[in-house]
């Protein structure tokens, strides 16, 4: 484990740049002052920000390129334009050099992936990555996978984002077997894309170590923390993060309308302030800001293209968090040990016949 997390970040991807990467990685400092930074952009547009915070300054690099990749940009033209020398491919490539321990970028989502998976690569037994994110729920955030790294997704590859949620949870919230649920569109086995119930068979018959398998869960369980993790594939899972993020929005909307709508509404709210201080929070979205690519031999983290400063820094906290407690080692010993064990089972079935 690192004595300092050496973070790099893409200063000039998402809808803000470095108006918002720059006050967002002095927020993350605040809170972790074992972070150290490296700032990959356009040196004459980064400088100046970076002179107004100089704690930050202090402990950071600055890589000049003045090569940044479009928020519209196709995935095969971000590497074939912005390879080697754009400011998301050196934040990605100072991980696979080992001059990082994270790369954290607002930048376009498919290239995102793009470069990560062809500079980094996955790793061993896993075919594709995914993007995990924490969602708020009644209990606590429940980690959520796939939420749109690749559309649709075969039993196997299922089964090996159990694996890596499970891990992920471990991570961070100190479990020996997290609960796990494939999200479905209803709890009877029956029911479902064939895909989905054949990852089901296999997590019964043959449960990946330090897993607890729960069976399906239906959209309405994610938020009442059913599961401490919920695998599905990416366009299912997309849909429904913007359909709560959305949701969420209507319903501020809804009560700022009705707290305006009379003198004794305003009272109300003036008497429960503290009340409704606590379901803001609650219901912030800059404090889950951020999915980590998992299934990638090295860590990189998406923060939410629109973002403040103060959802920057929630994407760099998870990015710290996932060095800091090791995710990379304890997903590749949980791969190792479901492919031992999967292998001894094939291996006893085949003896048995």
């Amino acid at each position: 484990m690192p004595q300092k997390v050496r973070i790099a970040l893409d200063a000039m991807g998402g809808d803000h740049g470095p108006s918002v990467v720059v006050p967002g990685a002095a927020l993350a400092l605040e809170q972790h002052p074992d972070s150290i930074f490296m700032l990959v952009g356009d040196r004459a547009k980064i400088e100046p920000l970076l002179d107004a915070h100089p704690r930050l300054k202090a402990v950071s690099r600055l890589v000049h390129t003045d090569v940044a990749v479009r928020m519209d940009d196709k995935p095969s033209q971000a590497l074939r334009n912005g390879r080697w020398k754009s400011s998301m491919w050196l934040a990605i490539d100072a991980v696979k050099k080992g001059e990082a321990d994270v790369a954290v970028s607002a930048g376009n989502t498919g290239a995102l992936m793009a470069m990560a998976k062809f500079n980094l690569k996955t790793l061993p037994g896993i075919e594709r990555p995914v993007i995990a994110a924490l969602w708020p729920t009644l209990k606590r955030s429940s980690v959520v996978l796939d939420l749109g790294a690749s559309i649709g997704a075969d039993a196997e590859s299922l089964v090996d984002m159990a694996v890596m949620g499970s891990a992920m949870a471990r991570v961070l919230y100190g479990l020996d077997r997290p609960s796990v649920g494939l999200l479905n569109i209803g709890v009877e086995e029956v029911k479902g894309l064939e895909p989905v119930r054949e990852a089901a068979r296999m997590l019964r018959e043959n449960p990946p170590p330090h897993i607890d398998y729960i069976g399906f869960v239906e959209g309405d369980d994610i938020g009442r923390g059913k599961a401490d993790v919920v695998v599905t594939e990416g366009f299912a899972g997309n849909i429904a993060l913007k359909t709560a993020e959305g949701t969420a929005r209507q319903f501020a909307e809804y009560l700022k309308d009705a707290i305006s709508q009379s003198i004794w509404s305003k009272i109300g709210y003036l008497l429960a302030r503290p009340a409704f201080r606590m379901l803001r929070d609650k219901m912030d979205p800059r404090k889950s800001n951020g999915g980590v690519f998992l299934g990638l031999n090295g860590v990189v983290i998406k923060s939410h293209g629109g973002t403040d400063p103060e959802g920057f820094a929630a994407a760099i906290d998870m990015g710290f968090n996932m060095v800091r407690y090791e995710l990379l080692a304890k997903i590749g010993e949980t791969i190792h040990s479901h492919t031992r064990l999967s292998a001894e089972a094939r291996a006893a079935g085949g003896a048995a016949s």
